[in-house]
């Protein structure tokens, strides 16, 4: 048994994780010789009550041929495999470091749920960019679902109903989930091919905004306050009967009428409206000046 240990950590200082050549990476793990039960014990003994960061490398090592085995079953979501190895290592590592060696079952055994967990995780993250479940019922139904659609493709009524009753969850629910699950990420800028036939509309093409250059919005400013500048410039210009002509009949909320201006002044209406069109002509001329 001691042989087989030392053999064993000679092997967990060459061996790397899952990197370009992932088929050397899982003959390499596959080589790992499987711990007996007295071994394992033994290894988890020592990390158990010692702290041996050896033993929990060994124990590390002897099981990521069964992380492999694992992550086989999660390749049907598209995601790398190298991933998925990837993420169920880091759940390998959790469980060893929680083994009690005086629970009395094997490291497999209670590895196997935290190796679960941790690829679930990963694939809620990336399977799309949109998260398709967020609570706990919602991932149970999202793998749960998954399986049973491989077996019956698009589900009738009367079999979401009985996928609802197995699950414990709602009509509702499993109806919801099977539509995310037949969704599709767009890409934002459309097909990358020029057909013209596609019905498919990118994001890009109404989400544009006309006037959202930095360059133009920052034109636009200058231009509005230079303006503001010499309206109240040609204003101030103007002599006080014709300002106030113009205030009150274009700035003022409630607008008076050429009759009342001319009876206020003593003249007639079409004069004031001859001093309004004069007003306007020098503020037009100071504006394009």
């Amino acid at each position: 048994m001691t042989t087989q240990l030392q053999k064993l950590e000679a092997q967990a200082l060459q061996l790397n994780v899952p990197g370009a050549s992932l088929d050397s990476y899982i003959q390499a793990v596959n080589a790992v010789p499987v711990l007996s039960a007295e071994a394992e014990r033994e290894l988890a003994e020592r990390l158990f009550y010692e702290e041996d960061l050896d033993a929990a490398r060994s124990l590390v090592l002897s099981h990521l041929r069964f992380v492999v085995h694992i992550a086989r079953s999660y390749t049907g979501y598209g995601l790398p495999l190298g991933d998925l190895i990837q993420e169920g290592n880091v759940g390998l590592m959790k469980a060893v470091r929680r083994f009690d060696p005086n629970v009395g079952v094997r490291l497999v055994s209670f590895a196997v749920h935290w190796i679960k967990a941790e690829i679930h995780e990963f694939v809620l993250k990336n399977w799309r960019i949109v998260k398709v479940a967020t609570t706990k019922s919602q991932r149970k139904l999202f793998f749960n679902l998954r399986g049973a659609k491989k077996r019956l493709g698009r589900l009738t009524l009367e079999e979401s109903q009985r996928v609802a009753d197995d699950l414990g969850v709602s009509l509702k629910d499993v109806q919801e989930m099977e539509g995310r699950l037949a969704a599709f990420d767009a890409s934002f800028d459309g097909p990358m091919d020029d057909d013209e036939d596609s019905t498919i509309v990118a994001p890009a093409q109404y989400l544009q905004a006309d006037g959202g250059d930095p360059a133009d919005i920052l034109a636009e400013s200058d231009w509005q306050q230079q303006s503001s500048r010499r309206l109240g410039a040609a204003l101030q210009s103007l002599d006080d009967r014709s300002r106030d002509i113009l205030e009150r009949r274009w700035l003022a909320d409630d607008k008076t009428t050429l009759q009342d201006l001319a009876n206020e002044y003593g003249v007639s209406a079409e004069r004031i409206r001859q001093l309004e069109n004069a007003a306007i002509g020098k503020l037009r001329n100071a504006m394009i000046a």
